[in-house]
């Protein structure tokens, strides 16, 4: 998939439906992400571990009940050392109880379209009727990808905890291929013996991001090894533009007609767009005002400048003002039509 535009290159087997194991964390640090980016809860906010949480099994960070740990520290121990009990950490502080917050899981794949996953808990664990499709972890992957922090994580191979510890938490990263496989910095591997083993896999080359998703493959060596093959396939198809650069004019927009006032909108951010090789030419851009005022200030963000190739929207940029302008009065008004009739019997003569 190429997850700006959501646009699958390739796939098989989409929708048949296998037990996610790990890579049900994905949806675990969507919903902490939206919380942080939202200013719901912060990075810095110290949450408390739970006897829950520290009896989790399979990959943990060995959290100890009582222990209090950053919400920083426990997605570090969930985008890295795939901790279930980091995981149930952060559920039970977003959502009271785990449960809850698997409720909220099950209604944010509601929310983003995804008809065939159920979860059951936030971590993989096995579970009777927890279930999901490489289509779905690809759109859940994707909505992950919006909040470019995780990567930070996710992209780490190494990392240790050493604050308030007697003993340090070393945290290695389950995903080989961030170390191995070019540009890889993420997302989430996963393995039970019912769920095989799983990977959503990012990676990012010239400027082009590319997502892989593999279900149920009998060994991480497979995995490994399909998931690098998708990411190449993807990059050999594919290639990114740079269509508008930083505060570059994309449009004059006219807020009085009559005195031909207008301001320049410029772009907030170089504006690039992924696309099949050699369609680059082929792109259109459309400036959209939000709405039409009497005045503007300047920098003041004013619409978008958004980039199509046939119907498909590839990108899209903030744009602003480039100046301080204001609707002109009656007064001016009548100033511009009488110089302009004069001047157009100047024309005449």
């Amino acid at each position: 998939m190429e997850p700006t535009t959501g646009k699958v290159i390739y796939e098989k087997n989409a929708d048949e439906k296998f037990a996610p194991a790990s890579v049900t964390k994905i949806m675990t640090m969507l919903l902490t992400m939206e919380a942080v980016d939202s200013g719901k809860i912060s990075l810095d906010d110290k949450v408390t571990c739970s006897e829950n949480a520290k009896k989790m099994g399979g990959s943990t960070m060995l959290l100890d009940t009582g222990e209090i740990r950053t919400v920083e520290e426990l997605l570090k121990g969930v985008a890295i050392a795939s901790g279930n009990d980091a995981a149930v950490a952060l559920a039970e502080y977003l959502g009271g109880t785990e449960q809850d917050f698997v409720a909220m899981m099950n209604k944010r794949c509601e929310e983003l379209g995804m008809k065939n996953t159920t979860f059951k808990n936030c971590n993989g664990l096995p579970a009777e009727g927890h279930l999901s499709t490489a289509n779905d972890i690809a759109t859940m992957s994707k909505e992950l990808l919006k909040h470019p922090q995780i990567l930070k994580y996710t992209g780490t191979y190494m990392d240790t905890i050493t604050e308030g510890r007697k003993s340090p938490i070393e945290l290695v990263n389950h995903n080989k291929l961030v170390r191995f496989f070019d540009g890889c910095d993420g997302l989430k591997t996963g393995f039970t013996n019912e769920a095989k083993y799983c990977i959503s896999a990012t990676a990012t080359r010239n400027n082009v991001r590319m997502l892989s998703v593999i279900m149920g493959a009998p060994t991480y060596k497979i995995r490994n090894r399909d998931a690098s093959i998708l990411l190449n396939y993807g990059f050999s198809k594919y290639e990114g533009k740079k269509i508008v650069a930083k505060d570059e004019d994309v449009d004059k927009v006219f807020i009085d007609e009559q005195t031909e006032k207008y301001f320049m909108a410029k772009a907030k951010e170089d504006l690039n767009a992924v696309v099949p090789k050699g369609c680059g030419k082929d792109i259109q851009k459309k400036v959209v005002i939000d709405e039409l005022k009497n005045q503007y200030s300047q920098g003041e963000i004013v619409g978008k400048c958004e980039l199509y190739l046939g119907e498909d929207k590839v990108g899209e940029v903030d744009i602003y003002s480039d100046r301080d302008i204001k609707k002109g009065n009656i007064f001016e008004n009548i100033k511009y039509n009488i110089k302009n009739i004069f001047k157009d019997k100047e024309d005449k003569e």
